[in-house]
């Protein structure tokens, strides 16, 4: 099989040629400080992994009244930011000792939106929430254009690399910094913590937000018939069972996700549920919401509770299961016959049958490379 037709194999629980062995995000931090600045591909092809190319395209729509800003440079999985004359950005850059520090703010006829991200060589994350009071969120609804997909952009970098890669995406983000699921977006935008108790002291609110958050997700999701995607994020963690409950999850998460899986299916695309962090009590109630795939089912080595066999044996004919393995402790400080022996543990785990591809549980910022050459030779030797 070539890479595309064996990852397609398994997306559709199929059984391969042998074990799909990939990773999530490759970042562009392990790339410069432990590879000499090599891109992707080269990563891909140094290890032997089957390569993933991550495609991020928005279009915009003069007669829609958008149009690209001029004064963004997409950066890391980024898609080029759409705006209008009532929803338009600008950045301030903040002094900070120690990390790289931007004001954001969204201009809107009402009011602005402000949110504080800050940066170091590995990651980005928000020190200030862009939602502050409760009607910053109809400001959203009544202003932010409706992002839709480039497909002409995305088909083009499909035909490019031909059966080589798999070609992926996320659902859509919010602007700045989001998530690809609703509840794990409005997460971003206004705190988890701040989030789960407003679903105890103002439910009707959080669920106004997610509505509002979820038209700007389906407008992108009708969209995608016809590009050339083998399958497309959605989720976070902040839908993991380490964060929320059962009963949150089956009211505000389940409820707003599981109608954009059924519009993306009627579009031609497959969907991926990301999951990092606790997936163990939630396992059949992402199943349910009919996602092609899940992933990450990190292992309690790395802060997750996945038993991966166990996991198979619940929903692994339902879904093609993607991660498990422990790259904290596989990846470095062990020696190259136990990195194999845990690709082994996992192929007979959570292989036996098909529809599983072995990846680390998330991506990773640091690694040895003779535990990467290992993960991925030993790997290969999986054969169905």
């Amino acid at each position: 099989m070539n890479v595309r037709e064996r990852f397609r194999t398994v997306l559709d629980r199929g059984v391969p040629d042998r074990l799909p062995v990939t990773t999530h995000h490759v970042m562009p931090s392990f790339l410069d400080l432990a590879l000499g600045g090599i891109d992707n591909d080269a990563f891909f092809q140094r290890f032997d992994l089957d390569p993933i190319v991550w495609v991020s395209a928005h279009a915009a729509d003069a007669a829609r009244g958008t149009r690209f800003d001029p004064s963004h440079t997409p950066g890391y999985l980024e898609a080029r930011r759409v705006i209008s004359d009532e929803w338009w950005f600008s950045a301030e850059p903040i002094v900070d000792p120690q990390y790289t520090t931007v004001r954001h703010t969204i201009h809107t006829p009402r009011k602005n939106l402000t949110t504080v991200l800050q940066s170091n060589e590995h990651t980005t994350w928000v020190t200030e929430r862009l939602i502050k009071d409760p009607g910053d969120i109809d400001l959203i609804a009544a202003y932010a254009p409706l992002p839709v997909c480039d497909t002409a952009a995305v088909n083009a970098v499909s035909a490019a690399r031909g059966e080589s890669a798999l070609i992926r995406g996320t659902v859509t983000c919010f602007d700045l910094y989001g998530q690809p699921g609703c509840w794990q977006d409005a997460s971003v935008l206004f705190g988890i913590e701040d989030l789960i108790m407003a679903t105890y002291d103002d439910p009707d609110w959080v669920h106004a937000f997610l509505k509002i958050l979820q038209a700007r997700k389906m407008s992108f999701v009708e969209s995608l018939r016809g590009a050339a995607f083998d399958v497309l994020e959605l989720g976070g963690g902040d839908a993991s069972s380490t964060v929320i409950s059962p009963k949150v999850f089956d009211a505000f998460v389940a409820p707003y996700d599981a109608p954009l899986i059924e519009r993306a299916h009627a579009a031609g695309q497959r969907i991926v549920y990301h999951t990092c962090g606790g997936m163990m009590p939630f396992l059949e109630r992402i199943a349910d919401m009919g996602p092609d795939a899940m992933e990450t089912f990190t292992p309690v080595g790395m802060g997750g509770d996945t038993r991966i066999g166990e996991a198979k044996k619940r929903i692994g004919d339902r879904v093609c299961m993607i991660g498990g393995f422990d790259q904290f402790h596989f990846f470095t400080r062990c020696t190259p016959a136990e990195t194999r022996a845990e690709v082994r543990r996992c192929f007979a785990e959570a292989g036996q049958g098909g529809a599983y591809i072995l990846c680390p549980s998330d991506h990773f910022f640091e690694a040895e490379i003779p535990l990467l050459e290992a993960f991925a030779s030993e790997a290969h030797a999986c054969l169905y």
